[in-house]
């Protein structure tokens, strides 16, 4: 009888106890995934502390031992128990500072573009204040198979994986593991004493991923000859793209030549693709110009260096699963394969030619080999252009950035390296394609200045794009995500700057 009027007391109290944790714990956020480990802990605690002080009343100790540890392992398994992880939520576009009526211009805008046959089917979110306000789909995934496109479809976002990476390598800097300012060298030996081609050291030749341009022309009777770089890469110059190394398919120069005759993006892993990128001359002195490479690649490879992890399994443990980006990855799985978007490019062009002119003004599917790796696999895990995701997976990932480095009490980064992430790098060197007004920080670019840019934004915004024609940007002035999802590659439209204008147009309350 003792025992029973002790239990139930003790019940009462426990039932107080957990109503008032209850409160609490929803007054901050009851859906945050530590409070509620801590909670069911704190719960599990106090319940084990009530039982135990039956127990040990005279001979029931002996009795209920058993029973003891088998709630103790009760307890455990509360601790443990994986927390879902909270959605973004949606709100009315009205309580955002956004106009629902403007919105559907842009909905049109899109729609108008899947009919004459700009793009076969994409879809577009924008979130403010940390709510989704506009999430729509336009046409169709896999045209020739009639599947509409829908909100978990999976996209190739190719150079949309670089802020990933690059977020994944400061993870490490915040560890200590290096400093900005070091030398490659320092960690990869195999790409020390690194020389210049001389044939197109001062030439200026840059890229922005889609094509190059170059200032003045370089000189062919120099051909396979090299001098000493002036200094050797830095990790801030892998970062920022100024590192001295190109890219091989964007450009035609002896370099570019060079990465392609070496297969340098072929199916080799990371360590293998560091050691034959040592062995190739760089196209101009580290820090003297702002060019688009494969530097985003060996990131990839300090990832490995500085964990003593496949870069993969790194993505995996440290970013993907905390943030619950449950579709990223570098290829698909048995369990999302069909919801992988169909690839398309212009119609006659090899979608890995960005140079050759298209036959007509439509789109027809794309080589099957640029999406081999993608659905089958291979060694090359690309820190550059890898990954696939869903628009939900970035939007998260890019809430994070916005957050300040922080998703639903998951914290992936300091705010203050989010802020030197964010910052421009790169002095008065500008991106040389005619981007006036655009900066480059740690992976992302960034506006230094909208009025020279000539569009509509904010300074301070960050942002990237893919290969395929995918596109996001984070304003922080405004409190805004956009997110643009397509697929044609080389990508020769104008649908993301088009996505991004008729987003601001919706906007009609400033923050």
């Amino acid at each position: 009888m003792v025992f029973l009027v002790l239990k139930s007391t003790q019940s009462t109290e426990l039932k107080k106890s957990n109503k008032s944790r209850r409160t609490s714990a929803g007054a901050a956020d009851k859906n945050c995934k530590s409070q509620c480990q801590i909670e069911r802990f704190y719960i599990g605690t106090i319940f084990l502390n009530k039982i135990f002080c039956v127990l040990n009343y005279g001979r029931e100790k002996l009795v209920f031992k058993s029973f003891r540890n088998l709630m103790l392992l009760f307890s455990v398994a509360l601790l443990m128990a994986p927390v879902s992880a909270k959605e973004i939520s949606s709100a009315k576009p009205e309580r955002q500072g956004f106009s629902s009526e403007r919105l559907e211009k842009l909905t049109q805008l899109m729609n108008a573009r899947v009919d004459d046959g700009t793009m076969v089917g994409g879809m577009g979110v924008i979130a403010r204040n940390g709510k989704i306000i506009y999430s729509q789909t336009y046409g169709q995934a896999d045209r020739e198979a009639g599947k509409a496109m829908t909100d978990d479809a999976i996209y190739r976002i190719y150079s949309m994986t670089k802020p990933i990476t690059g977020v994944a390598l400061m993870m490490l800097y915040e560890e200590g593991k290096f400093r900005l300012n070091d030398p490659i060298a320092m960690y990869i030996p195999e790409m020390a004493d690194l020389r210049v081609a001389l044939s197109t050291a001062g030439t200026g030749t840059v890229s922005d991923g889609t094509s190059s341009t170059a200032i003045g022309s370089g000189d062919e009777t120099l051909v396979g000859q090299t001098r000493k770089a002036i200094r050797q890469p830095t990790i801030r110059d892998l970062m920022t793209h100024t590192a001295g190394l190109t890219y091989g398919v964007f450009g035609n120069t002896e370099v570019d030549q060079a990465y392609m005759q070496a297969g340098l993006l072929g199916d080799m892993d990371l360590k293998e693709f560091v050691t034959v990128l040592g062995q190739l001359p760089l196209q101009y002195d580290p820090g003297s110009q702002w060019h688009y490479s494969v530097s985003v690649d060996v990131q990839g490879y300090l990832v490995e260096v500085f964990s003593g992890m496949k870069f993969g399994e790194f993505l995996q443990q440290r970013i993907f699963a905390p943030l619950d980006m449950k579709d990223t990855a570098f290829k698909v799985n048995e369990v999302n394969k069909d919801r992988l978007t169909q690839l398309y490019k212009p119609e006659g062009v090899t979608a890995t030619n960005y140079f050759s002119p298209s036959t007509g003004d439509g789109l027809e599917v794309a080589d099957a080999f640029v999406s081999a790796s993608y659905l089958y696999g291979g060694k090359f895990e690309s820190g550059g252009g890898g990954l696939v995701a869903t628009a939900r997976d970035y939007l998260r990932f890019s809430q994070m950035m916005l957050n300040g480095g922080e998703l639903d009490g998951v914290r992936i980064l300091s705010p203050k390296t989010v802020d030197l992430m964010t910052t421009n790098h790169i002095g008065d060197l500008g991106l040389g394609y005619g981007s006036n007004g655009i900066g480059f920080g740690l992976d992302f670019g960034v506006v230094l200045n909208p009025g020279d840019v000539g569009e509509v934004g904010s300074v301070g915004e960050y942002s990237w794009g893919g290969a395929a024609g995918t596109r996001f940007w984070i304003d922080p002035q405004e409190q805004l995500i956009g997110l643009f999802m397509v697929q044609s590659i080389p990508h020769r439209t104008r649908l993301a700057d088009d996505f991004k204008v008729m987003t601001y147009q919706a906007l009609i309350e400033k923050e």
